[in-house]
């Protein structure tokens, strides 16, 4: 079954895109026309001035050369490897090497088909890095606002009267398309939505057809449409079919809330169900707005719990009941649970507490008490409450518009790589301890060394100085 609060993927950048950042001024020379570069996909960057870089690639990359080894006749066998390693685009720099692009290498792109980017002679490569960067990020933050409020409103769906058509309208309207329950013998027991293709309906029916319940999943195509289905938990022998208008990074992530709900309101033991539907609300709400969230939490105040410990099948339900409240679910790893009550520590747990917050603030509160978590494993403590550091001389000088935009800057180069920023936000707050941030990452410490290393690397910054590390400390609180 999907992991539905697993996030999706980071977006990857359109050639286009990138073309059309004024400040970077690239310029598309040869490979391909300029109306189908929005087809072309760029995942990361990469610099290289190797004569055969293929062996340092991993596809999707946009390799970035100044030509240091390149001659005219080795342009063709340079172009010929860099498109079989699966590169998405070449940008070469106009300096020092060469005083522009030479014209062997604009003949082997166009032959070969390979988009070749000039880089004006004032733009340093990792100005482009950095651009990149940026753009994904944005594509990021902008899917996983999507995904978010598609959560939010499929759980806000099952909790309707009727939550099963309830759900399938929701999905069917978050991906453009036509969602179905089918039953054991392949009939529709609900639909909604439009077809986003001819012949997609008929080819989702009989792609439920070859899904093997409990656990199956199946995908296709039909006229450009994608398609899905996937096996309902519970016994039942229901499947979900999906036919989305569009293939967005976030889809996955979408359908596999819905399989989530479907599998918890389909299930015969109504008693099982409603508490696991408790708990599937405790993955999804958290973010909810108030309009969702009130009706279904009332007004509060609530309390994030975050937990390691107990390991019996029924320990998020245990603790939730020591800590008063139903509203409690599991990964296996961590136990959440959602309660208006006070929260004390707990024999045999380890435990990370939000401040006490409105439904308006629940995402923000899930954040607080996974830090606390992390913090009281790091410190060895059996509770860590979250505690807001208040206002500083710093932040009362800096508008809060200036001091976003200030933290979207400084930290562009990290900001698609959540590890990395999560790393650094870590390693900080515990004073640039090593040990430390390797127990409250569950990471070795080597690798929470690599991690810090390469911030430094892409920031250009030296987290030997205090002035960067409190600059960077400022960025972080305020991104």
């Amino acid at each position: 079954m999907p992991e539905p609060s697993a996030p999706p993927p980071t977006p990857p950048v359109p050639l286009a895109a990138l073309l059309a950042d004024g400040p970077l001024g690239l310029r598309l020379v040869a490979g391909l026309p300029d109306a189908r570069t929005e087809r072309v996909a760029v995942h990361w960057v990469h610099t290289s001035e190797m004569a055969d870089p293929y062996p340092y690639l991993l596809g999707g990359e946009l390799l970035l050369t100044a030509g240091v080894q390149l001659t005219d006749a080795h342009a063709e066998t340079y172009v010929k490897r860099v498109v079989e390693a699966g590169a998405a685009a070449l940008g070469f720099g106009v300096a020092p090497v060469f005083d522009t692009v030479p014209e062997s290498l604009v003949e082997a792109c166009d032959r070969h088909g390979l988009p070749l980017l000039e880089i004006p002679r004032h733009i340093p490569f990792t100005t482009v890095a950095r651009g990149v960067w940026r753009l994904m990020a944005e594509a990021r933050h902008r899917e996983l606002r999507r995904v978010t409020e598609a959560q939010q409103g499929l759980a806000a769906a099952a909790a309707r009267p009727d939550p099963v058509p309830a759900v399938l309208r929701q999905l069917a309207v978050r991906l453009g398309g036509r969602a179905v329950l089918f039953a054991p013998d392949g009939a529709e027991l609900h639909a909604t939505g439009r077809d986003p293709a001819p012949g997609s309906r008929t080819a989702l029916a009989r792609l439920a057809r070859v899904v093997n319940p409990p656990h199956g999943t199946a995908t296709d195509t039909a006229g450009g449409a994608p398609l899905a289905a996937y096996a309902l938990g519970g016994g039942q022998g229901l499947v979900l079919g999906v036919a989305a208008g569009s293939r967005e990074a976030g889809d996955h992530t979408v359908t596999g809330a819905a399989v989530v709900l479907l599998s918890l309101l389909t299930a015969p033991h109504q008693g099982a169900a409603e508490a696991a539907r408790s708990a599937a609300l405790v993955r999804l709400l958290l973010g909810a707005t108030p309009t969702e969230a009130a009706p279904l939490l009332g007004p509060g105040p609530w309390t994030v719990v975050h937990a390691h410990g107990g390991d019996t099948p029924f320990a998020a339900s245990a603790l939730g009941a020591a800590l008063g409240s139903a509203l409690a679910e599991t990964d296996g790893a961590t136990v959440r649970v959602l309660t208006d009550r006070p929260v004390t520590a707990q024999p045999g747990w380890t435990l990370g507490a939000s401040a006490p917050v409105g439904p308006a603030a629940l995402a923000e509160a899930d954040t607080q008490a996974e830090r606390a978590l992390r913090h009281a494993e790091a410190t060895r403590t059996d509770l860590v409450h979250h505690r807001d550091p208040g206002p500083d001389a710093l932040t009362a000088l800096v508008p809060p518009e200036e001091a976003a935009a200030h933290a979207r800057a400084r930290l562009a180069p990290i900001a698609g790589s959540p590890a990395l920023t999560e790393t650094l936000r870590t390693w900080l707050s515990l004073h640039g301890s090593w040990d430390r941030t390797a127990v409250a990452l569950t990471v070795h410490r080597n690798t929470v060394r690599q991690r810090i290393a390469r911030c430094a690397t892409l920031l250009e910054a030296d987290l030997d100085e205090a002035d960067v590390r409190m600059d960077l400390w400022f960025a972080l609180r305020r991104l």
